[in-house]
């Protein structure tokens, strides 16, 4: 009897793989009512993350602290000495790590906590091969201490995360829907861009992210797309490939 050969399924191409989010602290905070992790935006990644897992494309994240404290402006403000700020900012995003970690997870989305400073109580250590078998087997992992050194920002922790994981591309969150040639909150004429290149970027000094994370993006050519986490559903549209905010690359 012939054998009959065996039905195939083609899995539908998505234009990203593995991404890496990259969440301000302040994109946690909500505006009015001064809460520092606002239960919606929580929500709204909820939904975004269900969705990403069902199409089988793997996440991690980077979450700043800014929402609870920021080693500049401690610097700036208070005096801080610019070291023990910026160590006080890395544990901020490990409390924002931990807020995220319980929130997805009683919203059934497995989660690992990783972090570049050790606290083996409460977060495993960063290890580049548990981080990519973590993604590999449909867990989100959140990155937190950024580096784990001083006078690095967590744009340049997204940045490091991003290259380590082998991840396709950096999301990064933002307050803004896009781009912009100048602030558009205070200038109203100004240039939204769909998508812009790494040297027209650092030759207009957008301030995408700092220097050094910029860089590091250009030499690895790592597309970077920045886009506002407020609207319900954009992190969902950007992975599928629709048109949201600016695309760097």
């Amino acid at each position: 009897m012939p054998s009959t050969p065996c039905e195939t399924h083609t899995a539908p191409a998505f234009p990203y793989k593995r991404i890496l989010l990259k969440m301000s602290g302040e994109a946690l905070k909500n505006p009015e009512t001064g809460t520092l992790i606002d239960t919606a935006t929580l929500d709204r990644l909820v939904e975004d993350l269900h969705g990403l897992r069902a199409l089988g494309i793997q996440i991690a994240l980077v979450v700043g602290g800014g929402n609870i404290f920021r080693g500049l402006a401690g610097m700036k403000n208070n005096g801080t000495d610019r070291t023990t700020g910026d160590n006080m900012g890395m544990l901020a995003t490990v409390i924002n790590g931990l807020a995220l970690m319980d929130y997805l997870e009683k919203h059934d989305i497995p989660v690992r906590v990783q972090t570049a400073i050790p606290m083996s109580k409460i977060a495993e250590p960063f290890i580049q091969r548990r981080a990519i078998r973590h993604l590999e087997k449909g867990r989100t992992v959140i990155f937190v201490a950024g580096t784990g050194n001083p006078y690095c920002t967590t744009d340049y922790a997204a940045a490091l995360r991003a290259n380590e994981i082998h991840a396709d591309i950096i999301f990064k969150a933002t307050k803004v829907d896009a781009i912009y040639s100048k602030d558009p909150l205070i200038y109203p004429d100004a240039t939204r861009y769909d998508t812009i290149s790494y040297d027209e970027a650092l030759q207009k000094r957008l301030g995408i992210m700092d220097t050094e994370a910029f860089a590091l993006c250009q030499t690895n050519q790592i597309p970077i797309l920045v886009f506002s986490m407020s609207q319900p559903g954009n992190i969902r549209r950007a992975a599928l490939g629709e048109r949201v905010g600016t695309l760097v690359s």
